[in-house]
């Protein structure tokens, strides 16, 4: 997916999302020592883990989060606890070849950016995982600002902090729903396949990668 947003001049930024664009991220992982795949299947279903996850990602405390399991799924709290002490685990790692397009955009004197959904009590395993995080001029965490991606207002307060001019910034997320709200906030969106298809995607606007 590209947005249809037209160019007014060259770009000056790149926003990268985090999770599966810059680093690897498996939930999973965190209970591979106890668990097969079908046994975490089976909780990510149950507590529907994306939902759940996502509220997080907009602010909510892992305490709040466990309070709320024990009134819905109370066999599923220790679980949960589970993840929250095992999360660096889940990190995999760069994504293969977005580091390299992260250091090649900060040579070139472009801006990056992150805007992510994590939650602010684990965020800093973010750049344990995948040092080049540490070389963005910045980092819009959804969990500590307390409203997540495709939320419109995620993208208003990029835009307004970093004082970012959107026809002129490029966003590249793994979520098409992202990609289209960052589309309808007036910024040049990229949906993310790999890093070839990125790299190529950045050449046609002009980047040096």
């Amino acid at each position: 997916m590209q947005s249809s947003v037209p160019l007014t001049g060259p770009i000056t930024t790149v926003v990268f999302d985090l999770g599966q664009v810059l680093v690897r991220w498996d939930p999973y992982e965190a209970f591979a020592e106890r668990w097969t795949r079908e046994e975490f299947d089976a909780f990510h279903a149950e507590i529907d883990f994306p939902s759940f996850n996502h509220e997080q990602d907009a602010g909510r405390t892992f305490a709040d989060a466990r309070a709320a399991l024990e009134r819905t799924h109370p066999h599923r709290a220790d679980d949960f606890d589970h993840y929250v002490t095992n999360f660096a685990r889940s990190l995999g790692g760069p994504v293969p070849g977005t580091t390299e397009i992260v250091e090649e955009l900060i040579a070139a004197d472009i801006r990056v950016l992150g805007l992510t959904n994590w939650s602010a009590e684990n965020f800093h395993e973010a750049a344990r995982s995948v040092p080049v995080i540490d070389q963005l001029e910045a980092v819009l965490v959804s969990g500590e600002v307390g409203v997540a991606k495709p939320d419109p207002a995620i993208y208003d307060l990029l835009i307004q902090r970093f004082k970012l001019d959107p026809p002129l910034t490029v966003f590249t997320d793994d979520s098409l729903r992202n990609v289209d709200a960052a589309s309808g906030a007036g910024l040049v969106a990229r949906h993310f396949t790999g890093a070839e298809q990125l790299r190529a995607d950045l050449r046609e606007l002009g980047l040096p990668v």
